[in-house]
């Protein structure tokens, strides 16, 4: 069940609704904690109970350091600790990687290992994280112990969250799981934000979706180079407004149940730096490794050689969890590899040189790195990369190019204004014209996210393309 399909919006949410809001406040988190459940096993009936056994572990576990804690024995609490990660680790390993291992082992001895065949767990990979980072933040005394199975299991369930982030980590809701307030303002807010969500998912990253699989379709060795290019914007906005969507939709869902996640992007396609595209891009992700292996690891100090070393080791391992495949490895290496060069080489020059040149630099190496990270066929990849540089004497701009210009030369043009501050500071301008409470301004409003629901849901109706591209990690 996806936030952009009939079934959630006609019936699960509604449902989730009208029973967390008639019922005791008392037992909010009670119905929250099972409509989660139900959510979770409407796609993954067998794999509900694997998330209850990571939710019932770590709730055990983290009162267990605690309890340590506070009778001294921090040798104990370690030990639990450590237990935690290593579970949480090898479910994880397991359950995602494990065919890849035989995969490679078979590759490289020529071994005939059987493939196990196992199909991933929707989510593993943010609730996996969310957990650990619990226990770890108990542990370090970052947060208080929760004693209710019933809270942290809605903490660890909670559907807004679940499938693709953001990851949210324990101590940012933690006075929310016992003490929110929710209200109609926050609601209201929610609406909008899901509903921004929902047009930008449905209607931007969709559509835009199309001409990406139209252009990989075809023999990359004989398109056009800027047909090769078109495909890379395509999928570089696609995957923007696709997962963005699901963030401003999980936000948004959270508000409506009084909470306040963190903010998972902030205009990354304006960033002026590798490095500052990453601190707008999958920011809870980001923060995640910052702050549980980068820091940890030493950070920034300790040289230069371990500095190499710790953004190395951090961008791996970001490349690893988002797939079970050679290409994400590459494409984890390959921001570890250019956020090295800006820190310790060009970051001086690329202050000197014009924004605008800046933007340029950025885009360009984060179109190629999102190539990588499309084709898990190194060989394929390889081709598509060839082919957007004329690697194979193909023409720069041909009939092909002209005609997806024609069929979606419109929606670029929205995509990469969409993608930039325009539209935010339009709307505050609108507002600060009409006043913040005017009827006309409320007027607007109401017309505009009416207007992206009631299109949305046609495009739903009529639609069989619709997929979640991060649900896979």
């Amino acid at each position: 069940m996806v936030f952009s399909s009939l079934l959630f919006l006609f019936r699960f949410l509604p449902a989730v609704f009208l029973l967390y809001y008639v019922a005791p406040r008392r037992l909010r988190n009670v119905i929250l904690f099972l409509f989660s459940l139900f959510f979770y096993a409407w796609g993954e009936p067998k794999y509900v109970f694997l998330m209850l056994f990571s939710i019932t572990m770590d709730f055990f576990v983290g009162r267990q350091i605690d309890k340590s804690k506070q009778n001294g024995n921090m040798r104990r609490a370690r030990g639990f600790l450590m237990i935690s990660i290593v579970v949480n680790l090898s479910i994880l390993c397991f359950f995602k990687y494990a065919d890849f291992i035989i995969g490679s082992i078979n590759s490289v001895t020529g071994f005939s290992i059987p493939l196990l065949g196992i199909p991933l767990p929707i989510g593993i990979s943010f609730f996996t994280f969310q957990t650990m980072s619990y226990t770890i933040d108990v542990y370090k005394g970052a947060t208080k112990v929760q004693k209710n199975w019933i809270k942290y299991g809605t903490y660890v369930s909670m559907f807004p969250q679940l499938i693709a982030g953001p990851i949210v980590q324990y101590k940012t809701i933690a006075k929310q799981m016992e003490t929110r307030k929710e209200n109609v303002r926050d609601f209201s807010a929610g609406i909008h934000r899901f509903m921004i969500g929902l047009g930008k998912k449905v209607l931007l990253a969709n559509n835009i979706g199309l001409l990406c699989d139209a252009v990989m379709a075809l023999d990359i060795a004989t398109v056009p180079v800027l047909t090769a290019w078109l495909g890379a914007v395509a999928f570089t906005f696609q995957l923007y407004f696709d997962f963005s969507a699901y963030s401003d939709m999980a936000i948004g869902l959270g508000k409506m149940f009084g909470f306040y996640f963190l903010e998972n992007f902030n205009y990354p396609y304006i960033a002026k730096s590798i490095t500052e595209f990453w601190h707008r891009w999958h920011i809870s992700l980001s923060s995640w490794f910052k702050e549980y292996v980068y820091i940890p690891l030493g950070g920034n100090r300790r040289g230069l050689p371990k500095q190499v070393r710790n953004i190395l080791i951090v961008w791996l391992l970001t490349g690893i969890w988002h797939g079970a495949s050679w290409n994400y490895v590459l494409w984890g290496v390959y921001y570890g590899i250019l956020l090295i060069l800006e820190k310790f080489l060009f970051r001086h020059i690329l202050k000197r040189l014009p924004g605008i040149v800046q933007n340029v630099y950025t885009l360009f190496f984060v179109i190629l790195g999102w190539v990588l990270f499309k084709c898990e066929d190194l060989g394929y990849c390889v081709s598509y990369l060839k082919a957007m540089f004329g690697g194979f004497g193909q023409e720069i701009l041909g009939n092909q190019t002209m005609f997806y210009l024609g069929n979606y030369g419109v929606l670029l043009i929205l995509l990469f204004f969409g993608s930039t501050m325009l539209p935010k500071k339009i709307g505050l301008a609108i507002q600060g014209k009409l006043g913040e409470g005017s009827w006309l301004l409320l007027l607007l409003k109401c017309i505009f996210y009416a207007g992206i629901f009631v299109v949305s849901v046609a495009y739903l109706v009529d639609a069989t393309y619709n997929p979640f591209l991060y649900f896979r990690f």
